[in-house]
């Protein structure tokens, strides 16, 4: 009876081990809301982005941090980057504490195989470093910047080594080979790509199309001023094809290996564009706390679960992906500090879901934004009626003074009890 029952056990550990869904995180790095064909943009094409979305879940008004670091924390532990320690993205600054616990670790305890490959840009070295924050596996830099794209100097879990051609199709190789590594168990896949972040190098096939083009829409700080301004430009949307080339081989991999309805795989950015790009006329870019620094795409993809071609209205955040990402993958596990942020599993399934309102708020350096469903409070104290004026130019706050003063409040208090976790001095010591 003993025997019979620890087999039944065990085939159902099996059974729920074999079933619980594989999770992809695609992260790119400086690429605006506006800088892909299913959002708008009639300069660039990204049709393998595009059809994720279209057999996907899009969500309309998803939120980041103004710059690269922070958005990483905040994905990775589903908190605030200010209760993490981090507030800069270079010297110390940008380390993640170490008792903060991660997405991998949370995967990785329920029998995930995990891996990074791309930017980390949340400490240097250990205990910060990817491997001691529950990646089985890591292969990139994990600095914020990067000098050169072709074949540079990087590291596979702590060892020095040259990389193999272009860095985008470099790491993506490394995703491939961990997909075909891991088909038969359950994995977390986290790519970070570095790109269309500076040094604006681009493999030569995807500049050609752009190197003359004109191009037909401008960013919001009106027409381009000099010839460098418009090669950057140029050089950021071929930057972004390569980018939609190389999620089309991690799909069709995943394909090959016969897991698409059992993988998850979410595409966002880390923050607004990085020059004067077609962003939906949305006011502010990278660094700034304005809609435009801080609207991310996102794309979420389950074929056969989660529903396809809908577009939820409703405001989210990157703090929102631990939970949901939890629930999607049935953890049950408690998490080692409270989160802030929500699951958004019930968006993601039911239809005319009754959701209570929220604040999401984008700190850096400073400058602080409050974002409720339809208002944002800026940096300065204006009020923004983010339904009928999404690009921030007629203040309302005397129109609506009960509106304003609501989110002064909620501004006042997560000072009080969020901002107040980040350290006046970093007296974190170096390993």
């Amino acid at each position: 009876t003993l025997l019979a029952l620890l087999i039944v056990i065990f085939i159902g550990c099996e059974f729920q081990k074999e079933n619980r869904p594989n999770v992809i995180i695609i992260l790119t790095d400086d690429q605006g809301w506006g800088d892909l064909s299913v959002n708008g943009n009639l300069d660039l094409s990204t049709p393998n982005i595009d059809k994720l979305g279209r057999t996907g879940v899009q969500f309309d008004r998803f939120f980041v941090s103004p710059v690269c670091s922070p958005t990483r924390a905040e994905l990775l532990t589903g908190r605030y980057h200010v209760r993490g320690g981090v507030y800069s993205t270079s010297t110390g600054g940008e380390r993640l504490d170490i008792d903060e616990e991660t997405i991998a670790q949370v995967f990785k305890k329920s029998g995930y195989s995990t891996a990074a490959y791309g930017k980390w840009h949340n400490g240097m070295q250990a205990p910060y470093h990817p491997n001691s924050r529950g990646f089985d596996d890591y292969y990139g830099f994990c600095s914020g910047h990067w000098g050169n794209y072709y074949n540079p100097l990087l590291e596979h879990n702590g060892d020095l080594l040259k990389g193999d051609g272009f860095i985008i199709d470099d790491l993506t190789n490394h995703g491939i080979n961990f997909i075909k590594k891991n088909k038969n168990n359950p994995f977390f896949l986290y790519l970070p790509f570095n790109t269309p972040h500076s040094p604006m190098q681009v493999p030569e096939r995807f500049w050609e199309k752009f190197k003359n083009k004109d191009l037909t829409q401008i960013g919001s700080s009106g027409p381009f001023k000099t010839k460098y301004e418009i090669d950057h430009t140029r050089a950021a949307l071929a930057m972004c094809e390569n980018v939609d080339w190389n999620v089309g081989r991690i799909l069709e991999q995943i394909k090959k290996q016969g897991l698409s309805d059992n993988t998850i795989v979410i595409f966002m950015s880390d923050n607004g564009p990085n020059g004067n790009r077609w962003n939906g006329g949305m006011k502010g870019r990278k660094g700034s706390t304005d809609e435009g620094g801080v609207r991310s795409p996102m794309i979420i993809n389950w074929p056969g679960k989660i529903p396809p071609g809908k577009v939820i209205k409703k405001i989210a955040s990157s703090i929102d992906l631990l939970p949901t990402l939890k629930d999607l993958a049935d953890i049950k596990s408690e998490p080692k500090k409270p989160l802030d942020g929500v699951s958004l599993e019930s968006l993601l399934f039911e239809e005319n879901l009754q959701w209570d309102d929220r604040y999401i708020y984008n700190y850096w350096r400073g400058k602080m934004s409050v974002r409720s469903q339809d208002y944002r409070l800026s940096d300065e104290g204006q009020l923004f009626d983010m339904i009928n004026d999404p690009n921030q130019t007629s203040d309302i706050g005397q129109k609506k003074p009960k509106v304003l003063e609501k989110l002064l409040k909620a501004k006042r208090l997560w000072e009080k009890e969020v901002l107040v976790e980040l350290p006046q001095k970093d007296l974190r010591r170096f390993f």
